[in-house]
């Protein structure tokens, strides 16, 4: 198994998987690379704060990936705002542990070079996403289109 070491913070109080279910979800995601993370969770102003500084969009985002990786380990931080999370739940209608899942997979595939800027990056990211998720058990979070991941 390769090895991960993960890092959470929280900025307020939110219910969360344990611990070793994110990393469960996260070392699917690394597909037998190494990983080092810290995983911040985020309050909405803090949320918007990054996107501001760091994307010039002035809104609490649901994900942000800082990536740092030097090979052969994939490290990063990835920043996630549980309320925006909870929102974007409750419109595509399905749970906040799957829209998790889902966004923790997606922070880990940025980190090791995955990305959305165009068309085709998006269909690989995506299909990516879908097949690691379902392995997971999850379904398909891109079935019905309704609020993407994605910005």
């Amino acid at each position: 198994m390769m090895a991960l070491t993960l890092h959470l913070q929280q900025a307020g109080l939110f219910e969360l998987p344990h611990r070793s279910t994110m990393a469960r979800w996260m070392r699917a995601a690394l597909e037998g690379h190494d990983g080092e993370f810290t995983v911040r969770f985020v309050l909405e102003d803090e949320g918007r704060e990054l996107n501001h500084q760091y994307r010039r969009k002035d809104y609490a985002t649901n994900v942000l990936t800082f990536d740092y990786t030097r090979e052969p380990v994939v490290t990063a931080d990835i920043v996630i705002c549980p309320a925006v999370l909870e929102r974007q739940a409750k419109e595509q209608e399905k749970p906040f542990r799957d829209h998790l899942a889902h966004l923790l997979v997606h922070g880990v595939l940025h980190a090791r070079g995955y990305d959305h800027l165009n068309d085709e990056e998006a269909e690989e990211m995506e299909s990516k996403e879908t097949e690691i998720l379902t392995g997971l058990g999850f379904p398909n979070p891109y079935s019905d289109r309704i609020g993407m991941v994605h910005d």
